[in-house]
């Protein structure tokens, strides 16, 4: 019997269970909450595997990238940017970290919530909308997130690659979670346009998400590529994050146009991403 399940059960006991009536009004209300409360349920089966992941990931990136060859950079180039190699990398590391874990959380369960186990259509048979269950299934992944840039932060403070003030340091969390919602609702849009999964996902795993951790500044100031490598940079949402992170960890400078950009570049990504995944699940689950 799944956790799931036992709740029901113990609901359905319990003899507080609303009428009909009362039930289908709150779903059109607030399905998409519904829908949230159900994707967190079921991820209490993988959440020990998830737990050690958002542990283990940036211990490792800190250690081998920061420690190891920050030392290295230390010794040999000194500070960049102002500031030790490890304070310089490690909010990349997390914005990277957060957006590249998009590729694992909307492409394959989007694509099962439509065709291999179809989860998506039990949640439409009562009145919550195909629009709240894209909502849903998008606001559970980013509480993940949430979670997993808050346990990232908290360990680069242990390593005091985010020297500025607890308040002001941890707005990296927000950012964080912003920037994989940028990608993440495209990505999620994209993935519930497709029927089929060929080779598109290992395509953008390859061609798009990994060039964005290569070449968005994450290792090295994206001043320092050649020109014509730029565009990647400003394309990606991995670039306008790592420079919000970049400001609130140690106080990178950036013009105050280019901060309001950055925002503005994220929000709008998300929420045209998001207004493409509704449209998308309405009309798949219409047909």
């Amino acid at each position: 019997m799944t956790d799931t399940t036992h709740d029901l059960q113990r609901l359905a006991a319990s003899g507080r269970v609303p009428p009909p009536a009362v039930m289908a009004a709150r779903a059109r209300r607030w399905g998409w909450w519904y829908y949230v409360e159900y994707w967190l349920r079921t991820a209490r089966a993988w959440f020990q595997s998830i737990l050690i992941y958002m542990v283990g990931e940036p211990l490792l990136y800190l250690i081998a990238l920061g420690v190891g060859l920050g030392t290295l950079v230390d010794n040999g180039v000194g500070t960049v940017d102002g500031v030790p190699y490890l304070v310089f990398v490690a909010p990349a590391l997390l914005i990277s970290t957060v957006v590249m874990s998009t590729g694992g959380e909307l492409t394959y369960p989007v694509m099962a919530g439509f065709k291999w186990d179809r989860l998506y259509y039990g949640p439409h048979a009562t009145p919550v909308s195909p629009a709240q269950i894209a909502t849903g299934h998008f606001t559970g992944v980013m509480l993940r997130f949430t979670v997993q840039a808050t346990i990232f932060w908290g360990i680069m403070r242990a390593f005091g690659a985010a020297p500025r003030g607890v308040l002001i340091s941890a707005l990296v969390i927000p950012i964080g979670v912003l920037s994989a919602a940028a990608f993440g609702s495209v990505l999620q849009a994209y993935a519930s346009t497709l029927q089929d999964e060929g080779y598109q996902f290992a395509f953008v795993q390859r061609f798009v998400i990994m060039p964005m951790f290569l070449f968005a500044g994450t290792f090295f100031p994206l001043s320092s590529m050649p020109v014509y490598l730029h565009w990647i940079g400003w394309i990606s949402p991995v670039w306008h994050g790592t420079q919000l992170a970049r400001q609130v960890t140690y106080g990178a400078v950036e013009p105050l146009w280019l901060t309001v950009l950055h925002v503005l570049v994220l929000g709008g990504l998300t929420a045209a991403g998001l207004l493409w995944a509704r449209h998308n699940y309405t009309r798949r689950m219409a047909s």
